[in-house]
């Protein structure tokens, strides 16, 4: 591991389940539960296997932390590193995200995903992806239809192209950063010829932190250089990802893109490589034009080099951010812009601490090769950047804002590490 120590700030405590009356204890004694009973519903594992789902589920409560059992996983002696000093510990006592990620894993360690024996390694939350493409068929195809649109009119040149690619560039990290909560209703007019005209103003009433500006200047100024995703969800918010993905490259802005994506399954819809290929081919599959047309472009960037998909260990590890390993650190150092997608991949990079929400988030991600820009939705008590003045207002006007999904951020940070 290659911890460096972050300069000028002291690194507050972690989050953990034990906090009483906090979104982190309700997770680990009510959300993670209800996901192990979910896979026992939604897969068909033979008695043995749900037991032990059920006795993990309850064990969270109250439970101690179990080591894995005959895994024969690649990460198997790293998660024995990362277990070492919480053993005797209860699930609500250790870090929360050392607990969160390790529950996955967990999942599958009992459902043998590493050594399935008879049967074929089965993604355990596999249907709840399914159903996210199909739930949103209609959004797909608007939105593939406009990217098609804003491809059309990138075929100008000069100050004309430049005004069409940044307008483009926005409302794209606008539909990014929402993700799974985009639908039709984005668009102001949908009876309009110009669909781009979604409601703005409503979108940034509810971005607390808003430099989508300054990153698609910075995406145009890359003169076909290199972006990378650190990827978040399956489903819609992967199709997000892959428009803006298939405008940048298709319209020449970038030379190349990386997705950087987690080795197994995890925090039941984050995207394996396995389910982009599958997205892209569902995409070049549509019997709709517009949908088609995007998954085939998105294929031959595929064959021709320009977008690669790529996994790493590290993406389902326990570790924050800062103790990135030196092979990786230096692949993002090669781009130009790293996207980094939700939630879960925010609180890596804050490493899941009780840092002031005021906190500058350059003080805090100083360690990147690369700038850096945060397309994430709050679901967490975890942030930094927040205005002081926002704050305030925030925990008068909606308590859970922290939480509840309704809020998000476009932080930028240039990077130095």
């Amino acid at each position: 591991m290659n911890f460096a120590p972050l300069p000028k700030l002291s690194i507050p405590a972690p989050l953990i389940g034990a906090e009483k009356g906090s979104f982190t204890e309700f997770t680990v004694t009510q959300r993670m539960p209800d996901i192990a009973r979910r896979v026992i519903k939604e897969n068909n594992f033979p008695s043995d296997i749900n037991d032990r789902l059920e006795c993990l589920a309850n064990e969270l409560v109250s439970g101690y932390v179990q080591p894995l059992q005959d895994d024969t996983g690649t990460d198997v002696s790293n998660w024995e590193k990362y277990l070492e000093p919480y053993q005797g510990q209860k699930w609500i006592d250790i870090p929360w995200f050392v607990a969160e990620t390790y529950f996955y894993r967990l999942i599958l360690n009992i459902t043998n995903y590493f050594n399935p024996g008879q049967w074929k390694a089965v993604d355990p939350f596999a249907l709840q992806k399914e159903r996210g493409l199909e739930s949103s068929l209609d959004a797909i195809a608007t939105l593939c239809g406009q990217v098609e649109k804003w491809l059309d009119s990138s075929i100008e040149t000069g100050k004309s192209a430049e005004l069409s690619h940044h307008q483009a560039l926005i409302a794209l990290l606008y539909f990014d950063l929402w993700g799974n909560r985009v639908d039709l209703s984005l668009w102001s007019a949908l009876g309009d010829e110009n669909r781009a005209e979604f409601d703005i103003d409503s979108q940034q009433a509810h971005i607390l932190v808003d430099d989508s500006e300054q990153v698609a200047n910075l995406i145009i100024k890359l003169q076909s250089g290199q972006v990378d995703f650190i990827v978040d969800n399956a489903g819609f918010e992967l199709i997000c990802d892959l428009c803006l993905v298939d405008f940048i490259l298709s319209s020449g802005l970038v030379s190349q893109v990386k997705l950087h994506l987690k080795p197994h399954p995890t925090f039941v819809s984050d995207a394996t490589i396995k389910d982009v290929h599958h997205t892209i081919d569902f995409l070049a599959n549509s019997n709709k034009s517009e949908i088609a047309s995007s998954g085939k472009r998105l294929q031959t960037h595929l064959a021709s080099g320009k977008l690669i998909l790529t996994d790493d260990y590290f993406w389902t590890s326990p570790l924050a951010a800062w103790e990135i390993p030196d092979p990786l650190k230096n692949k993002l150092g090669e781009a130009g812009l790293i996207v980094v997608k939700g939630d879960a991949n925010y609180r890596r990079l804050l490493g899941d601490r009780h840092w002031d929400y005021s906190t500058k988030v350059a003080d805090i991600v100083c360690y990147l090769p690369s700038p850096m820009v945060a397309l994430r939705t709050l679901k967490s008590e975890v942030a930094a950047g927040i205005p002081t003045d926002v704050i305030a207002k925030l925990n008068q006007t909606d308590p859970n804002w922290l939480t509840n999904g309704q809020w998000g951020v476009v932080q930028l940070v240039m990077g130095n590490g």
